[in-house]
């Protein structure tokens, strides 16, 4: 993988690993997880997402929100390199944010994250809004009704 006349960067020592450097001081290793878990924080915190991941993604993850254990990686893939990122967001959209401003925050938010607190470039970030939330579908209030 590395010749004795390649300088030694992450890229020339990481063996298997998303990202691994070595100093004298010892090694970091920063797993596949821990990857999708920042990416899955930025994302939640571009304006317009309401939630993360599909149907049963959600519904999973409000189990998990009842007995107290969130997935911050949830609706989120990655596919990490020895270098290089690429992340697949599945998102629900605040209506009605335009959904295209939602999907170029969450991409913009998403590669900040990985590329500041990572250190890896990120290749690509794919955007699927699976769903969009209305405020008054999930209200508890009766619904007005349309006859008398």
């Amino acid at each position: 993988m590395a010749s004795s006349s390649t300088p030694v960067t992450p890229a020339t020592i990481a063996a298997g690993t998303p990202l691994a450097t070595e100093t004298v001081l010892g090694k970091t290793v920063i797993n596949d997880s821990v990857v999708a878990k920042v990416a899955g924080i930025a994302a939640r915190e571009a304006a317009g997402v309401h939630a993360l991941g599909g149907g049963a993604a959600r519904a999973l993850g409000a189990i998990r929100n009842v007995i107290g254990n969130t997935d911050l990686s949830q609706g989120i893939s990655v596919e990490v390199g020895e270098t290089q990122v690429a992340v697949d967001v599945a998102i629900v959209a605040e209506y009605p944010v335009p959904l295209q401003d939602v999907a170029a925050d969450v991409r913009s938010a998403v590669i900040e994250a990985i590329e500041t607190i990572i250190g890896m470039e990120v290749t690509e970030v794919n955007v699927t809004v699976n769903d969009v939330f209305i405020a008054s579908e999930d209200t508890d209030e009766p619904a007005e009704a349309r006859v008398q």
